[in-house]
């Protein structure tokens, strides 16, 4: 197969999008003016000034970034780029920026950065422009400027505290469910609802009753093997994902945050185990617990990743047979550069497969899949932008099968939603899974 076919130009079109369009058709440069500084009076400081104040425009950020290596080495990709067209120029105008600023604004902030923290690995001064990103979005969001999809998906986490609309009988409903389809396997397995004092909460995000219920299944099969003590909670709270913490909305974020806290405190658990999710992990564990005044989560929070290496490093699972397909696997930003879970998910995948094939770069270099960070949630008319914004996962992807791997192990939602039109776009004919996918298909499971 020759390396696959990619274009060169960027987006030339006008994406239409009545979340920014609307928003910005009501903006005044006096409204726009007063919310801006109000926000930088009340919600930033030194760290912003620091940021700022501290970078030399050097460059070195510039080939960390996909969007970069992606579009030819463009400049207004880069990182520094990014900060010098958004934030540099509303600190330097002192708020005075017109309504077709924010729209660009907007853009450059959810839809052409990840805010996957790469760049700041590369910065000699450890300038985290995923912060500065993050700034330009809560200035957006306070003007009424977000793209129409995902701020559907923030409404959604505000009327049913999911992101994806499913109601409380649909939760209840769905665990039932899995719970009959998997006793057709194992007649002795439960998934405990709203078992109070259990040793962990097991929290998914809604992605998995609404589209991936077999996720479900598959992790009430892991627990029942491994002996474990879990439940699930009938009632709200259950998801532990946070699109608002992309928005802006860190309100919304904060209510979504406690109300999980407070699930797990309720029902007395020792720990909230995550299934394989790395926005989540990123707000559970680092951003909405900190808004909520905690400099560390109120209950221990442990990403799958990491619990499937305990699960594996006890002998809880054996393992029947090895998976006998060449596998890679693909480092999610915020459990890799975020937790450094890299050697403990190797680990993992080592001791489940017969034939590991490493990506280059990889563990806390490795590329993002440009659909987290809320990119992928700004909408169907964004795909196109996000697949030609990473040209360069392609080519990681293309030659990490040439040398043989057939297989994509990525245990987060967003990974999978960037490499698999990744995948289709390029024509890369490779398969893509979960580290549950693959724990299933290996273990030794009870009668």
């Amino acid at each position: 197969m020759a390396e696959p076919a990619i274009k060169r130009s960027d987006e030339s079109s006008k994406i239409v999008d009545e979340g920014i369009d609307k928003g910005i058709a009501r903006l005044t440069p006096e409204k726009i003016e007063q919310v801006i500084n109000k926000v930088l009076a009340a919600e930033t400081g030194a760290r912003l000034k620091t940021y700022v104040e501290t970078c030399v425009h050097c460059g070195l950020c510039s080939e960390a970034c996909h969007y970069y290596l992606s579009h030819d080495n463009d400049p207004k990709f880069s990182p520094a780029g990014k900060v010098k067209q958004t934030i540099w120029e509303i600190l330097k105008r002192k708020g005075k920026v017109d309504p077709e600023f924010i729209r660009d604004a907007s853009r450059i902030a959810s839809t052409e950065c990840n805010l996957c923290r790469r760049c700041a690995m590369y910065c000699p001064f450890g300038i985290d422009i995923a912060y500065l990103m993050s700034v330009v979005r809560r200035l957006c969001h306070m003007l009424g400027v977000t793209q129409l999809y995902i701020q559907d998906t923030a409404h959604s986490h505000s009327a049913t505290l999911n992101q994806m609309w499913v109601k409380e009988d649909e939760w209840i409903d769905t665990l039932f469910w899995q719970e009959e389809e998997a006793q057709d396997e194992i007649s002795s397995l439960r998934i405990p609802i709203e078992k109070e004092g259990s040793e962990i909460f097991y929290s998914v995000i809604a992605p998995e009753p609404k589209f991936r219920a077999q996720l479900i299944y598959q992790a009430a099969v892991i627990m029942n093997a491994a002996g474990v003590d879990f439940t699930m909670p009938a009632t709200p709270g259950w998801d532990n994902s946070d699109q608002c913490m992309f928005t802006g909305d860190y309100e919304m974020m904060g209510r979504l945050k406690k109300v999980h806290f407070e699930t797990a405190m309720r029902l007395k658990v020792k720990r909230i185990v995550m299934g394989e999710c790395g926005h989540a992990f990123r707000s559970v564990y680092d951003v909405g617990n900190r808004w909520l005044a905690w400099k560390m989560p109120p209950i221990p929070v442990t990403h799958a990743v990491e619990f499937y290496y305990e699960l594996l490093k006890q002998g809880k699972i054996k393992i029947a047979k090895k998976y006998d397909k060449p596998v890679t696997f693909q480092d999610p930003c915020n459990i890799i550069r975020g937790k450094g879970l890299h050697e403990k998910a190797r680990y993992v995948v080592d001791a489940l497969c017969e034939e590991f094939i490493e990506m280059h770069p990889n563990r806390e270099h490795n590329y993002c899949c440009c659909a987290g960070g809320g990119v992928i949630n700004t909408g169907p008319q964004y795909k196109m932008k996000r697949i030609k914004g990473n040209r360069i996962k392609a080519e990681q992807l293309f030659a990490t099968k040439t040398r043989g791997a057939k297989v994509i192990i990525a245990p987060c939602h967003n990974c999978h939603g960037g490499i698999e039109d990744i995948l289709h776009h390029y024509g890369l004919d490779m398969e893509l899974h979960f580290l549950g996918d693959i724990i299933y298909k290996v273990m030794e499971k009870p009668v």
